[in-house]
């Protein structure tokens, strides 16, 4: 099962097929998306149905149309030196953009490819309005292929430029948008796409097709108790075009803050937050994590996406496998 990692510098991607098939791409196609970081974009199962929700990118009918800065599979924060990375987006209102921070890629620094395993590793720069360096980023992308499940490994460094602080802030870290099916129903009318992916003209209420479920290691299930609980790994499950699959996100040992607290929504945001500890407690805890500069910090991360729905003694399994990998 061979795994391609190929650059596309005039399209400024790279993307990652397995047995000539894309299983994702890492975009900084930012002139051409709008978006604020590069991403990973989509993310499919073994049999190639997205996960990911189109919205903004793709015109897609039925699709939650809110929360344009939500693509595909990326890392921001909230509250860095008071810059707001995580929401800022083209439908931010100028008036908001001063307090918006960007993260702007600076280079492809290696790429491979193999049997069953590639990798990519990227440059980037966390940058205030005015360009300003704030954090300078590595992250190494390692992906897998096995039948039947996909898996990306994000390992990434963060080192600041000036001295950072990333004020305890629930908006972060880890956020990965999934696609409708994946999300949990809701009582409330809400905005979709119609049939050209535009947004409707009136909030609906449609829970057609919607079977999202979360459950952690804790044992905890469902929304709203998953939502701000402290777990070394969460799964969201559901049934997506006939098939059901499992997405789980795994929280490494050696990350700050472990084990993460979780932004984990029923509008299909499914987050590891580990730095919104005073948010999350109503204040009964505080991190408000700190780099003097020239410091560095790195977060490990497993994203596995799974045929079928996965019990939890299967992901613990997987679970332990990536806690005791060094990366």
């Amino acid at each position: 099962m061979s795994v391609e990692v190929v650059h596309d510098e005039a399209a400024r991607q790279v993307r990652v097929l397995v047995g000539g098939e894309l299983f994702t791409a890492y975009r900084y196609d930012t002139d051409v998306t709008g978006l604020k970081k590069p991403v990973l974009y989509p993310v499919r199962t073994a049999d190639g149905t997205d996960i990911t929700r189109g919205y903004p990118l793709e015109k897609r009918a039925g699709e939650r149309a809110d929360h344009p800065h939500h693509v595909g599979l990326w890392l921001n924060y909230g509250d860095v030196n008071g810059l707001d990375f995580w929401n800022n987006s083209t439908a931010i209102p100028p008036e908001r953009a001063p307090q918006m921070g960007s993260i702007r890629h600076v280079a492809v620094t290696q790429t491979e490819g193999g049997d069953r395993i590639g990798s990519l590793t990227a440059t980037a720069e966390w940058v205030d309005p005015e360009g300003n360096v704030l954090l300078q980023e590595e992250t190494r992308y390692v992906f897998h292929a096995e039948p039947g499940v996909r898996v990306i490994d994000r390992i990434t460094t963060l080192t600041a430029v000036q001295d950072v602080l990333f004020k305890d802030n629930k908006e972060g870290m880890l956020g990965l948008r999934v696609r409708r099916e994946l999300e949990m129903p809701t009582d409330r009318p809400i905005l979709l796409t119609d049939e050209q992916g535009q947004p409707m003209p009136e909030r609906v209420l449609d829970n057609t097709g919607v079977s999202g479920h979360y459950r952690n290691s804790e044992g905890v299930e469902g929304y709203p108790d998953v939502w701000g609980k402290r777990a070394r790994w969460m799964t969201l499950s559901g049934v997506v075009e006939g098939d059901s699959v499992t997405i789980a996100i795994f929280d490494h040992p050696s990350n700050v803050g472990f084990p993460t607290y979780w932004h984990a929504r029923d509008y299909g945001l499914f987050a590891a937050n580990p730095l919104g500890q005073a948010v999350f407690t109503d204040g009964a805890e505080a991190l408000n994590f700190s780099l003097d500069q020239g410091a560095s910090t790195t977060f490990r991360y497993r994203i596995a996406v799974m045929d079928g729905a996965m019990p939890s003694e299967a992901v613990e399994q997987r679970y332990q496998a990536f806690a005791t990998t060094t990366l």
